[in-house]
């Protein structure tokens, strides 16, 4: 028997760096201490019902994590460039708003190195670290360049994952199936693989746009799960109504039950009743 303890339009996990790393499940302004549900029954019912994250418009299909269609077609922050920073086509002056790009394309960002699923290249803003790390399941991060643009940080990216992957296994990553690297050791190799590219770009943008972090120190994570699953099984609320099950872990975006998998960032904006 569960009872309710919350309910509202859900938002991807709140989590802070600690050993274990802690989970608030976020439904409107409640705030679920998760890693306290550890090994005990909880539910997850969808209520039926999205809301845009952005204008609150009801909409039967959730686009871009948590949008209705219209804004997903015009917001910036739903735009290709997004996932594919290389493409930022703000010098062309097509930005779908020239004021948010401003503030959020041309501030510092971080390439890094993380270990999720095996070594991967990635980007995040400045204000992101670590949380971004902890979002993608890694259990070692790096940073190794800081940048002025998040264009220069697509490009500095795309250059490094000629040699390196950009996409983690969401799969093995749930199973705990990562072994442990020495980051500072990938990053060597890669700067001196990448040495050509990276002058070149130094060269377009000045060489106090794209600095590496030779001192940056690896970042160990650890995750509060009791089991990692054998066999990787995901819910979708556009199936099934009702997720429940015993929680046996937390990793990214992800609750672990005994009985499946579900990614709570993948249904952002859905109205959901959550009971333990």
């Amino acid at each position: 028997m569960t009872d309710e303890i919350a309910r509202g339009a859900l938002s991807k996990m709140r989590t802070e760096l600690a050993a274990p790393v802690r989970y608030e499940l976020l439904l409107d302004d409640h705030a679920v201490p998760l890693n306290d549900y550890i090994g005990k029954p909880i539910r997850l019912e969808f209520l039926g019902a999205i809301n845009c994250t952005h204008c609150g418009r009801k909409t039967k299909k959730s686009y871009g994590q948590g949008h209705c269609y219209p804004c997903f077609k015009k917001l910036p922050q739903c735009d290709l460039c997004i996932v594919s920073p290389e493409k930022c086509h703000f010098h062309l002056g097509t930005c779908r708003d020239a004021q948010w790009g401003e503030q959020f394309c041309f501030q510092d960002h971080f390439v890094y190195l993380a270990n999720s699923s095996g070594v991967k290249v990635g980007i995040t803003r400045g204000t992101q670290v670590p949380t971004r790390w902890m979002d993608q399941g890694a259990i070692q991060a790096l940073p190794i360049f800081r940048v002025a643009t998040r264009l220069q940080s697509g490009q500095v990216e795309r250059l490094l994952g000629e040699h390196v992957a950009d996409k983690t296994n969401w799969r093995a990553m749930l199973k705990g199936d990562v072994t442990p690297m020495d980051l500072t050791e990938v990053r060597d190799r890669l700067l001196e693989q990448c040495a050509d590219g990276i002058a070149e770009l130094e060269q377009t943008h000045g060489l106090q746009a794209i600095q590496q972090l030779s001192d940056a120190q690896q970042i160990d994570i650890d995750y509060p799960v009791q089991v990692f699953p054998t066999k990787v099984t995901s819910f979708n609320f556009d199936k099934t109504e009702v997720v429940e099950g015993t929680l046996m872990g937390i990793k990214g975006q992800y609750l672990m039950l005994d009985t499946g998998v579900i990614n709570i960032r993948k249904f952002t904006a859905y109205q959901v009743a959550f009971s333990a």
